[in-house]
């Protein structure tokens, strides 16, 4: 490295350590009143690093984990950069903000309803579940900012509901999410028909190496950001582990919500039936719950998110794809009923609790067949977590095993199997 660079990076670096509040990125008198309004006095370390580039036009990849703040370090800035151009018409948009769930895409409305308080931006939130007419409507004169998931933004493209010409920014949030489960033939069909010649940002809480490859191709000379290891939890959430059988988990789960008097709690299962089942439980047990999924009506899935916020209910069950955009104030306690297939999922899951310096409690139950999921978290999160027991609960031996032949579990058996024996289909 030369001297010029050396010093350069210096300069950078002493640049990063003298910001200490909003005023100091640049940001407009309206925009900063709004900061104030709310109560945010500092930038957090994403958002330092991350409003400038954006300003300055430069395309981002930025990696964050969950809860830093991740969704102002492009809101602000993209709002300061339509506060100085014109207001388009005729069914156009300025910037598009794609997101891979209903929850997310409703969050970062809000999010851009509360920095945007004091200034004069249009905004829509599109996506599906819901009639699509209303969302038309709202698109025929034009918005400054549309938020939308990958589905509906199709449905109401091919409409011609929706067109992109003078579109001058492209986001991708939850990156990750959207290009590892599925969303990735919809994403390039929405990026074929964007202008070229614009910027684009990758916000995430994680990035693979796949992923990072990936998401290169599709942007120009990307400035990197991350202000924390990847595939880390925050050091405010204290991590435990139960081993508990699998018939037990509805029965134990019951009892440490009662045992600790626990008033607000985010479950998470692996499937939506098991979510529905877990909810008709806890009902019968007393305690007031209510499940999140994809079967749900949107209807029922924002006033299940809103009782929730409002202590209406003491238990939020959800599943991975729903609780992206799940943004609840000092959330105390977050519960893996069952731990998650990808490793991955157990940070952003962990990561609704012990959010901007807040602590929290992420607990997991274990059942003896999901072993190899939790080394591949504990690998993943270069950490090993605390096991506990609870001496006023009957714990039931776990006899499940795992047969990495078969790559099925099932339980052990004394009957002694003859090498001739032969499985039928």
């Amino acid at each position: 490295m030369n001297n010029h660079s050396e010093q350069a990076n210096k300069d950078h670096k002493k640049n990063l350590i003298a910001i200490t509040s909003f005023d100091s990125l640049g940001l407009s008198e309206p925009l900063l009143k709004a900061i104030k309004y709310h109560g945010y006095t500092k930038p957090s370390a994403i958002q330092e690093k991350a409003i400038p580039l954006v300003m300055s036009g430069n395309d981002v990849m930025a990696a964050a984990q969950t809860g830093t703040g991740k969704t102002a370090s492009f809101a602000l800035p993209i709002l300061e950069l339509l506060s100085k151009k014109e207001r388009l018409f005729n069914r156009q948009a300025r910037v598009l903000i794609l997101t891979p769930t209903r929850e997310l895409a409703s969050q970062i409305l809000a999010s851009l309803e509360t920095y945007g308080k004091y200034v004069s931006i249009r905004t829509a939130v599109v996506f599906g579940g819901v009639n699509i007419n209303p969302q038309k409507n709202k698109l025929k004169n034009g918005v400054d900012i549309l938020v939308a998931t990958p589905g509906r933004l199709l449905d109401l493209y091919r409409q011609k509901a929706i067109k992109f010409n003078d579109l001058d920014t492209f986001v991708l949030d939850e990156a990750d999410r959207m290009l590892d489960m599925g969303f990735i033939h919809d994403i390039r069909k929405i990026i074929s028909f964007l202008p070229k010649n614009r910027q684009t940002l990758l916000f995430s809480a994680t990035f693979s190496n796949d992923i990072r490859k990936l998401a290169k191709t599709m942007i120009k000379n990307p400035t990197e950001v991350s202000v924390t290891p990847r595939n880390t939890a925050a050091a405010t959430i204290t991590q435990a582990i139960y081993n508990v059988k699998k018939s037990q988990k509805s029965a134990f789960l019951s009892h440490l919500v009662k045992q600790h008097a626990w008033e607000q709690v985010l479950v998470f299962t692996k499937t939506k039936h098991g979510a529905n089942r877990l909810t008709d439980y806890l009902k019968q047990a007393g305690l007031k719950s209510m499940a999140i999924h994809g079967n749900k009506s949107q209807s029922a899935r924002t006033k299940a998110l809103a009782d929730f916020k409002q202590n209406k209910i003491r238990i939020l069950i959800a599943t991975d794809i729903a609780s992206r955009g799940l943004d609840i104030d000092q959330l105390p306690h977050v519960v893996n009923y069952d731990l998650p297939y990808v490793a991955e999922d157990y940070v952003h899951r962990i990561g609704r609790t012990g959010r901007a310096g807040a602590c929290g409690e992420a607990i997991s139950l274990v059942s003896a067949d999901e072993s190899t999921l939790l080394t591949a978290i504990q690998r993943l999160i270069k950490q090993d977590i605390t096991v506990k027991t609870c001496k006023n609960f009957k714990f039931e031996n776990d006899t499940t095993h795992y047969n990495h032949k078969r790559k099925f579990f099932r339980k052990k058996h004394n009957k002694k199997i003859s090498n001739n024996t032969r499985y039928t289909k």
